[in-house]
């Protein structure tokens, strides 16, 4: 029997999904602050601190469960969607960027999913989210965005939502993925990530990639995005500062402005 609330849900979109969630009488769902969309007459919100996974115990224990969001980047609170009358009620939440949303099973996986900080968008009442600390050196000092990673631990569905389109792999034993960081979803417990270094003069100074990437070894499963949130806010900025636009494919660079309606 699962200790999580058990949910019925739909994905509704293709690039700019959200989902929505169909709850039984007394049945919740929590998610992150600002991704709420809709809801049925009948839901009632709740601001919880800490993760949500249990709301029992002391406020040291609440305390803890809050610092832990906070080292991953997230607020010390979540919100937390009643459904307290009869029948069935839905509640929606969005993504924030374009992407697609990942619907997990956690009691499929061990009851644990390891993912990006930004990467969680909401799950059944008592699934837990902490924090998921790389633990060699290498992947500490250069891992980027992979080093402080979540947890999402317990039986009940969770929801990640990632940049673009969603690629998974099934990696076998001893199995080797190398991967932009940024690029990384998701990924089960049983994955070895460690980080790498590129080599190479040419590569470092030229290939415009950094000069660490992530290894992902088998066996488990992997979800990777086609944009990161990270590198589509690179390029927008690269684009709105004083003279970064680029040129791509243009051998007149700025002077084609001139000619195309640009020029100022």
């Amino acid at each position: 029997m699962k200790n999580d609330h058990e949910i019925d849900y739909e994905i509704i979109g293709g690039e700019m999904q959200c989902i929505e969630i169909e709850l039984d009488p007394q049945e919740t769902v929590i998610a992150e602050p600002g991704a709420f969309m809709y809801m049925d007459s009948g839901i009632e919100m709740e601001t919880i601190f800490g993760d949500g996974a249990s709301q029992q115990g002391g406020f040291m224990n609440k305390l803890f469960n809050a610092g832990k969001r906070l080292l991953t980047g997230e607020s010390m609170f979540m919100t937390a969607y009643t459904h307290t009358t009869v029948g069935k009620a839905k509640v929606a939440f969005a993504s924030p960027y374009p992407g697609k949303i990942i619907p997990v099973d956690l009691s499929k996986y061990g009851g644990k999913l390891i993912c990006q900080k930004d990467a969680f968008l909401c799950a059944a009442k008592g699934v837990s989210v902490g924090i998921e600390f790389q633990r060699k050196l290498g992947t500490g000092l250069f891992g980027g965005e992979g080093f402080i990673m979540q947890k999402l631990e317990g039986d009940g569905m969770a929801f990640c939502h990632a940049g673009g389109h969603i690629i998974k792999k099934v990696l076998s034993h001893g199995e080797t993925l190398r991967v932009d960081t940024g690029c990384i979803v998701a990924y089960t417990q049983e994955i070895n990530y460690d980080i790498k270094f590129v080599g190479g003069v040419k590569n470092m100074i030229f290939g415009g990639e950094g000069i660490f990437f992530a290894t992902l070894q088998g066996p488990g499963e992997v979800w990777l995005q086609t944009l990161p949130i990270s590198r589509l806010a690179s390029r927008v900025l690269s684009f709105s500062t004083p003279g970064g636009r680029k040129e791509e494919g243009s051998i007149l660079g700025g002077l084609g402005n001139l000619f195309d309606g640009d020029g100022r």
